[in-house]
């Protein structure tokens, strides 16, 4: 297409040319640095923190109007010249198109019957804009000298995004042009759509994302306007903050993990053409080669020509997917809920319970998930649960009794309570628990389906809601799923039957299933987060093709 790029230039109301004093945006942007670098809002005080930080902005992009890197035409004009480039680059081309999918946007199209596991795309590695290809670039003397972009490979990524759109001779070009000019991320939502997210999970991540995006920006402005490393950067005579946030949400939305040319290392990257494909239901199937030294994916399922072709992300929330690739997923299998729960540490028994978790190798004060499906509660927080309604009798014969090293193995099982009374009483309070944080949204479930029907709803104030409906449909199936489990127990109890008991020879059996809720507490990965933890997720899953081991990935979804 060879489009070039245009760098519009801010006009005033009389037509004259509008000049920002260099001194005037310097002072907005050291005064936006030093907000979002002010200690953490008190609590409550989360959204006025955010309005603040937000007016700030938008006074920063009033007087930065005009002045961003856009394309002639439209993202579509570009994919001839994407598929083009690819196939010229050693990628396989021949199996699919890009094609519109109406609400779920560009994706890939099978142009022919594609078999499930059949290997149908392939990136070479030169197609790949890495956190390496960065260091080698214009880039690179200030990478050396800056601690922020060796520590944050995603904005390292952001900032090679940059450099090479403003380069009219990046071989990667051809990729940049194809992306989208916006986003769907809360980073592009209007104030009155992120409010519809207070009350919601979410939210605190969305005004912290906020928040961090305006905080690296002020950083790098000043950098890019002072160090002298920063000299030869594209980006020193226009850098908007709705060029970072276009870079940031480009990064965010595509970013993945791959293995240094190497292999010694994981790096972070962006796969052109692989990422067209759109999110569904299934399993990681995509990996690196390092053989051949490309990424490769293989069919989720079976596709018929014309059929769109899907891949998975990974195992999302829902709050995941919006706020860091900006979509919500209607059938998420993987959705959920977080809860905190602690054992208090002025609680007379906290010692022993605490004890008795360590062994299972589980915090006593932790950030878990109520899941969309049934039961609704790991093996992870059914042992924490039986825990911390454990009285001091049942600790000591956990921590002294007779057999007291299997039994811990036990409790992550739905199939050896602990005594009837202590399921009945975890049971009650996830009954409960789940109760009350449904009552801390200003509107039901009904009412947010009534929203929902509204035809005039923007697309970002309809995702904001149907995540504000979906937290509460997992709580009030938490709910249901307690009550009805109280009312269980509460019948083993009145009819007197015996307490199922654990054997030794019983391990044999718990190590060789595959189901969740029977497996030893001990011999799973703990799947919760810690509290004031990320949950880092195992990325080698070595997919097999023919006798060559890859590296399993996932469409990433780290925030700033």
């Amino acid at each position: 297409m060879g489009k070039k790029s245009r760098v519009k230039i801010q006009k005033s109301s009389s037509g004259a040319s509008t000049v920002v004093s260099p001194k005037e945006m310097m002072n907005l942007i050291s005064e936006l640095l030093q907000k979002c670098s002010s200690a953490a809002p008190s609590a409550g005080k989360e959204w006025e923190e955010y309005i603040q930080i937000r007016g700030l902005v938008d006074k920063i992009r009033k007087k930065q109007k005009g002045m961003s890197v856009v394309f002639d035409g439209s993202r579509k004009d570009y994919f001839p010249d994407l598929l083009s480039w690819a196939q010229e680059s050693g990628a396989s081309c021949d199996s699919f198109t890009v094609a519109n999918f109406g609400t779920e946007g560009y994706g890939l199209r099978a142009t022919r019957d594609i078999k499930a596991e059949e290997l149908f795309l392939w990136i070479p590695r030169k197609m790949l804009m890495t956190v390496e290809s960065a260091q080698n670039s214009v880039l690179g003397p200030l990478y050396s000298q800056d601690r922020i972009l060796q520590a944050m490979g995603n904005v390292t990524l952001a900032f090679h995004l940059l450099c090479e759109r403003a380069d009219p001779a990046s071989p990667w070009l051809p990729y940049i042009r194809s992306l989208p000019q916006e986003y769907d991320t809360p980073l592009f939502y209007q104030q009155e759509e992120v409010q519809v997210l207070l009350g919601t999970q979410a939210v605190q991540d969305v005004l912290s994302q906020y928040k961090n995006t305006a905080r690296q920006y002020a950083y790098f402005y000043k950098l890019v306007q002072t160090h002298p490393a920063a000299s030869q950067l594209p980006l020193k005579d226009s850098f908007t903050f709705d060029d970072y946030r276009w870079a940031v949400s480009s990064v965010m939305t595509r970013q993945n993990q791959i293995p240094t040319e190497d292999g010694s290392r994981i790096i972070l990257a962006l796969i052109p053409l692989w990422d067209m494909c759109n999110h569904t239901n299934g399993l990681i199937t995509t990996g690196y080669n390092l053989e051949d030294d490309r990424c490769e994916c293989v069919a989720l399922q079976d596709y018929k020509e014309n059929e769109q072709i899907y891949i998975f992300y990974g195992t999302r929330s829902n709050a995941e997917f919006v706020i860091h690739n900006g979509f919500f997923f209607q059938d998420n299998a993987h959705d959920r809920v977080k809860i905190k729960l602690g054992v208090s540490k002025s609680e007379r028994l906290y010692a022993m319970k605490a004890e008795v978790l360590a062994r299972a190798g589980i915090p006593a004060s932790c950030i878990f998930a109520l899941h969309s499906n049934e039961p609704p509660i790991s093996a992870q927080l059914l042992a924490f649960l039986r825990v911390f309604c454990m009285t001091e009798g049942e600790l000591k014969d956990y921590l002294l009794g007779d057999g007291a090293v299997n039994k811990i193995v036990t409790l992550g099982n739905s199939e050896f309570p602990v005594s009837w009374e202590n399921e009945i009483k975890l049971w009650t309070f996830l009954e409960t628990r789940a109760a009350l944080l449904l009552k801390t949204y200003k509107t039901t479930s009904q009412e947010d389906c009534t929203m929902l029907e509204k035809p005039d709803l923007s697309l970002h104030s309809r995702v904001a809601i149907q995540l504000r409906l979906a937290e509460k449909q997992i709580l009030e199936t938490a709910s249901a799923s307690g009550r009805a489990k109280r009312l269980h127990f509460e019948k083993k109890l009145e009819d007197g039957a015996p307490l199922p008991r654990y054997e030794e020879s019983d391990i044999a059996l718990l190590e060789n299933t595959d189901v969740d809720a029977k497996l030893p507490i001990i011999l799973r990965k703990l799947e919760e987060v810690e509290e004031g933890q990320e949950l880092q997720v195992e990325e080698h899953s070595h997919l097999l093709n023919g006798e060559k081991d890859v590296y399993g990935m996932e469409m990433e979804a780290n925030g700033d």
